[in-house]
């Protein structure tokens, strides 16, 4: 099976190549992404714990999904594909802001991402692909926000930066 490519950008979020997922991550190269934050009728945010077998992160609590768009697919295309291949739903989902950011791992590996946020809502219960996902649940988001400053080390690096500048957004 052939890697997965990511979509390296400039800072304007502009096209400037294809290089594989893990060699990116290893030179550390700013690359397109998207983050799937899902709501619930009570305005819970549904998390999911990474599968434990992940080749980073494993086992830390995250938003609904993340992953990388491929060549020539949106942001809201890959924000389904993904949350369907992740939690087993579809929903509809508006892009919200989008930004940059990068954070280190200790296996050397490097997110650097334009990163889109993506946003929705479901009702029902996700089933999860356990190759992907160990766990789910939802949180009233003030209640994330204190367990991330609680026990910021069962989080995802990313998560942690997301989810402060997406809580900020949310409250505008």
């Amino acid at each position: 099976m052939k890697e997965e490519q990511v979509v390296l950008v400039n800072e304007n979020d502009e096209k400037i190549g294809l290089m594989p997922k893990q060699e990116a991550h290893e030179k550390g190269l700013l690359h397109r992404a998207f983050s799937v934050f899902i709501f619930n009728t009570k305005n819970e945010l549904m998390l999911q714990q990474r599968a434990l077998h992940k080749y980073h992160s494993p086992g830390l609590w995250t938003n609904t999904c993340c992953s990388h768009q491929r060549d020539g697919e949106s942001s809201l295309e890959a924000g389904k594909r993904r949350l369907f291949e992740e939690m087993g739903f579809v929903v509809d989902l508006k892009e919200t802001t989008s930004f940059i950011y990068k954070a280190p791992f200790e296996n050397g590996l490097t997110e650097h991402e334009l990163d889109h946020i993506l946003i929705g809502n479901f009702k029902g219960i996700p089933n999860i692909n356990e190759e992907e996902v160990a766990s789910w649940k939802w949180m009233d988001l003030e209640e994330v926000k204190k367990d991330i400053q609680a026990n910021p080390e069962i989080y995802t690096a990313w998560f942690k930066i997301i989810f402060d500048k997406f809580y900020q957004h949310l409250l505008v």
